[in-house]
């Protein structure tokens, strides 16, 4: 990316060697995510010229000095928030918020300082680290976990964002869940990973809602009892209805002021809205402050599923390969990385899962 709003240009561009504490990887999947979307957009800010994506697997080719925990060969994913381990937020199992990773996002450099991408002298940036939307990328070891080498690298690549945001936002921000109601504001690939995750906790009511039918009858085949096309009706109160006052949990995956104040309409007393969408960087939040007084209603903010990430993520993926959780009806399409701007034209108007990119 050159610029916002201006489609992606596909280019070769030299790759240094991985330098102390730094993996060179082949990239074998990549998923395509709304907010790869919102950099092109200028919704989110980025230094250009940028590599984007962020949501990547595949296989460690060479690794620098000082690195351990990986050899060539080793399979692993791609984290969008790399953890240093001894930080207080990493040592309380909450490293998706460890200072790594706003180190990362506002410099769009690796940990070390610099970048290992250029062309004709001009220095190019990462995109959270990762810049997987290509062949290969240099990322620092912080950023990746190791999984087993079958686990197919398309459904690796997602676990690695929308579906350890999906699925973690339920099992870590929704305490007792079995037998609730549970409502889920999107269905996109994070909102489909969160009917996986409220179908394995044992939610009573999974009520689903979007603008897209096609989206909505996928969410019934992974586990919704109840969906709701919101340009149709209105979300609260179709809510209410079904759940007899209001859910226990609304789940916000947009990032939008108008459905994050529908989720806090949705909630009956005592319940809470977690928000897990992300907007334009300027925009805030209003509520009726009586109702959330009164009511004693919470709304909290989940960041990669508020997971213990090196953790939960080879959980999930061992539950999915014992046959516990669908996560192969979450792809949709995969395109090569010459129809990358197709891809977020793609992911815009018709996805229903996650799109991958296979370089």
């Amino acid at each position: 990316m050159y610029e916002t709003g201006k489609p992606m240009v596909l280019e070769e561009l030299e790759l240094d060697q991985p330098g102390p504490g730094e993996v060179l990887m082949r990239i074998e999947a990549t998923g395509v995510c709304h907010s790869d979307a919102h950099y092109l957009t200028g919704d989110l800010i980025a230094k250009t010229p940028i590599v984007l994506g962020h949501e990547g697997a595949g296989i460690v080719e060479a690794v620098g000095e000082g690195v351990t925990a990986f050899k060539p060969g080793d399979k692993a994913v791609l984290l969008w928030r790399p953890r240093c381990g001894n930080c207080e937020y990493c040592l309380a199992g909450r490293p998706a918020l460890c200072p790594l990773g706003r180190s990362h996002g506002q410099k769009n450099e690796l940990l070390r300082g610099g970048t290992r991408l250029s062309k004709d002298g001009v220095r190019y940036h990462h995109l959270m680290g990762d810049s997987c939307f290509a062949e290969r990328a240099v990322v620092s070891q912080e950023s990746l976990v190791a999984i087993d080498q079958d686990v197919p690298s398309e459904i690796a690549a997602i676990v690695g964002c929308a579906v350890i945001t999906g699925m973690g936002t339920v099992m870590n921000c929704m305490p007792e869940p079995a037998g609730k109601s549970i409502a889920i504001i999107g269905a996109g690939g994070v909102g489909l990973a969160a009917v996986i995750g409220a179908q394995l906790v044992g939610a009573a009511q999974i009520i689903v809602s979007d603008v897209v039918d096609s989206r909505l009858e996928k969410a019934r085949e992974l586990g919704a009892t109840h969906t709701i096309n919101s340009a149709e009706e209105d979300f609260a109160e179709r809510v209410k209805d079904i759940t007899g006052g209001g859910a226990h949990y609304v789940f916000e995956a947009i990032g939008k002021q108008t459905t994050i104040r529908a989720g806090f309409g949705a909630l009956r007393s005592g319940g809470t809205l977690v928000v897990a969408g992300l907007g334009r960087t300027q925009d805030d939040i209003s509520i009726p402050l009586n109702h959330l007084v009164q009511g004693e209603k919470r709304i909290v903010g989940s960041l990669y599923g508020s997971s213990n990430i090196p953790l939960q993520l080879p959980e999930i993926l061992r539950l999915y390969r014992s046959g516990r959780i669908p996560l192969d009806k979450l792809l949709d399409q995969s395109f090569p990385l010459a129809r990358a701007n197709e891809a977020i034209k793609h992911l815009r108007t018709k996805t229903v899962g996650r799109l991958v990119l296979v370089p």
